[in-house]
C-alpha cells in the first residue's frame, strides 16, 4: 500500500503584477521570516523592485512556492567573477506543504528559461548548505568556501546554460 502524497496541480509562471508580487513575498515571509529566523529587514531588499519573479501556484490560486533571478550589475555584484552575462537566481521558497512535490525544481527550470529568454549564459546562486544536493541534482556545482548569509551557512553554485 502506497503512502505518497498525491501531487496537486499547479503551475509555475512569472510574476506579473502586484498581487504576484504580494504572493511571492507572502511566501517568503514564511519559509525565511517564520520557519528560518532570518530577520524580515533583510528578507525584502531593493533588489526585488527590478528581479524576474516566479510563482508556483495551485489551480485554486494558493500560492506554492516562489524564487528570483537578478539581472545586469544586480547579479554582477552577488556572484563570484562580476559577470554580468551570469544571472543570480536566490530567495528560492516552497511552502512546507509544498515540499518533495517538485515544485522547488520547477521554479529553478522557470528561472533559468527566463534567464536564457534574457541571453544569459549562466546562473549563480547561494545555496544554503543543506539544499546542496537539490541544486545539484539539477546541474549546478558548488565553488568556494561555506560562507554566512543571515546566519546561516551557504555555498556558491553555478550552472551554465
Amino acid at each position: 500500500m502506497s503512502t505518497a502524497r498525491p501531487v496537486p496541480a499547479y503551475r509555475v509562471r512569472l510574476a506579473d503584477g502586484p498581487a504576484d508580487r504580494e504572493a511571492c513575498f507572502a511566501v517568503r515571509k514564511d519559509v525565511f521570516v517564520r520557519e528560518q529566523q532570518v530577520p524580515e529587514d533583510i528578507e525584502y531588499d531593493a533588489y526585488d523592485a527590478d528581479a524576474v519573479h516566479v510563482l508556483a501556484v495551485r489551480e485554486d490560486g494558493v500560492a506554492l512556492g516562489t524564487g528570483r533571478l537578478l539581472l545586469g550589475e544586480a547579479a554582477a555584484a552577488r556572484n563570484g567573477d562580476g559577470d554580468p552575462a551570469v544571472g543570480s537566481l536566490g530567495r528560492l521558497a516552497v511552502t512546507r506543504d509544498a515540499r518533495g512535490l517538485g515544485v522547488g525544481a520547477a521554479l529553478v527550470r522557470a528561472l533559468e528559461e527566463a534567464a536564457r529568454a534574457r541571453g544569459l549564459t549562466g546562473v549563480d546562486l547561494h545555496a544554503q548548505t543543506h539544499a546542496l544536493g537539490f541544486y545539484a541534482r539539477l546541474g549546478y556545482a558548488a565553488y568556494g568556501p561555506e560562507f554566512p548569509d543571515a546566519g546561516i551557512p551557504h555555498r556558491a553554485m553555478r550552472r551554465a546554460l
